[in-house]
């Protein structure tokens, strides 16, 4: 998979058994990744609780952004998130350019929230159909309340 660290946010298709194979058809950047949660984990095929995941090495607002080769057609984006020690709101903003990262458009924007020995997973399922994609960005907001906790995706898969 061909990544790239960032420091700030900023049509053929390839199945897979589950989804597009977004390793081989695009590169990656994501602002950060903790040690032994790299971001390919999101991308690993492995979902459910207790899964591998990416973790952000920092606090506070990430961006994984997905530049990929070529335009793809995109029907839905499929997202795992596990948290098991913090209790917190997160928000996620899901986005998605047309001409090559000039400008987004907006196609979601959620909250969760997690709380140990409560509500520690959550699974989306989101129906964009949407052609002509060359950039998918997720930007997270690990904690509503401004804690600098980390941000995480247990799976990512795009179909």
């Amino acid at each position: 998979m061909r990544k790239k660290i960032i420091t700030t946010p900023s049509s053929s298709t390839t199945p897979v058994a589950d989804g597009l194979d977004v390793g081989a058809i695009a590169t990656v950047l994501v602002t950060s990744e903790l040690t032994g949660h790299p971001v390919e984990n999101a991308f690993d095929g492995q979902r459910g609780p207790g899964s591998t995941r990416w973790v952000s090495e920092t606090g506070g607002e990430q961006t994984l952004n997905l530049a990929f080769d070529a335009p793809q057609t995109i029907r839905t984006v499929d997202l795992e998130i596990e948290e098991t020690e913090e209790s917190r709101t997160q928000e996620l903003q899901l986005a998605i350019s047309l001409d090559g990262e000039k400008t987004y458009r907006e196609l979601l924007r959620q909250e969760f929230h997690f709380s140990p020995g409560g509500s520690t997973f959550e699974r989306e399922e989101w129906t964009i159909n949407a052609e002509g994609v060359t950039h998918l960005r997720l930007q997270i907001k690990p904690d509503k309340g401004g804690r600098p906790c980390r941000a995480s995706v247990t799976s990512l898969v795009l179909r």
